[in-house]
């Protein structure tokens, strides 16, 4: 039998509830409120944005004729918003550049009545015990998947590398799963967010392990840095990545292997700007001119891979190409297999450019 039942309130009608002392945020089986300005940041740009957020879960307790509204579920999302509303802390630039810096009281009239008037789907739990409750919540806590690396990353932080990395993702999913280097599966547990912000890291630092990634999340939180310069190399490195190879051709070479396209990025990001760690020797022209050349180099490279692969235990496979195969079947995110690869690549595609 249903004991609840959703309906729809306002922002407004919660900080209507609060100042009247109708809303109960901390029962006795809620967690303490924990979330970093950043986090709440995050979550008033969503809503300033018009973008959903999860549901909050209430009960209705009748105290001294009135009735309170207690929360089960989503006291920090409540929280957050009534200490924005109060004018507790400011919008992060990392979010939104347009109010960066504003309170709510600093944020424009109609923006403000927007913000006021919009909706939180609520779910109302009607004539539970203590108990009862208790069991809801823990119920609800339980409904849960391990987080992998990319999750934990997302739940820990909300400055400007998660934000740049994230939006380099969303711009480029569709070509990452349309290729075949990412799966739609994959991207359900934020693949794309995890692969932009890996060959982020090669823009911002050079090529390297992705096992140090949390680092750039933890120095750009607060402070963008040589971000924006980064995300802009990062777009002009794609639109140079998806002429010389649409998602459906790419999908038939060896580069749509995901530590291999970590690989055709970066020689494409030598070849137009230089990489850290890289040999400069390697580095080849490429600008629009070229572009067919380039991708016939890079065709010509991909077959000769699975040519080489066929014979590779014979002595007849060639070293360096032989060291390639090796490099991109185990320890594939190693800083020296990725260095190598790049670096090999990069070489070959200058030497048939040159012929």
């Amino acid at each position: 039998m249903k004991n609840f039942d959703g309906r729809v309130y306002s922002i407004s009608d919660i900080v209507e509830w609060n100042s009247n002392g109708l809303l109960q945020l901390s029962p006795d089986f809620q967690r303490r409120a924990v979330w970093t300005e950043k986090a709440k940041s995050y979550l008033i740009d969503t809503i300033l944005r018009g973008k959903p957020i999860p549901k909050v879960l209430i009960t209705q307790d009748l105290q001294s004729g009135r009735t309170v509204r207690v929360v089960v579920d989503g006291q920090q999302r409540l929280r957050a918003i009534l200490d924005y509303v109060e004018g507790a802390f400011k919008i992060s630039r990392a979010h939104n550049r347009e109010y960066a810096g504003m309170t709510f009281g600093r944020l424009p009239q109609k923006v403000q009545e927007g913000f006021l008037s919009y909706e939180l789907g609520v779910d109302i739990l009607f004539e539970m015990s203590y108990e009862e409750l208790l069991d809801v919540f823990q119920r609800l806590n339980s409904y849960t998947v391990k987080l992998n690396k990319q999750e934990l990353l997302n739940a820990t932080y909300s400055g400007y590398f998660k934000q740049a990395a994230y939006g380099c993702g969303l711009r480029y999913v569709r070509y990452f799963v349309d290729s075949g280097i990412l799966t739609k599966s994959s991207v359900t547990r934020m693949a794309e967010a995890d692969l932009a912000a890996d060959l982020l890291v090669s823009i911002v630092d050079g090529v390297q392990s992705n096992k140090g990634v949390e680092r750039y999340y933890r120095d750009y939180e607060d402070d963008e840095g040589s971000l924006p310069g980064a995300v802009e190399k990062f777009d002009e490195i794609m639109s140079f990545v998806g002429v010389i190879y649409s998602a459906d051709h790419i999908q038939s070479t060896n580069w749509s292997r995901s530590h291999l396209f970590y690989t055709l990025f970066n020689v494409v990001a030598h070849a137009l700007y230089g990489v850290k760690g890289l040999n400069s020797e390697n580095r080849f022209k490429l600008n629009k001119s070229n572009l067919s050349k380039v991708r016939l180099a890079l065709d010509d490279f991909s077959v000769k891979y699975d040519a080489v692969a066929e014979i590779i235990n014979e002595p007849k496979a060639p070293k360096e190409f032989k060291q390639f195969i090796e490099k991109s079947r185990r320890g594939t995110t190693d800083t020296g297999a990725r260095v190598f690869r790049a670096n090999f690549a990069s070489r070959f595609v200058r030497d048939r450019l040159a012929k």
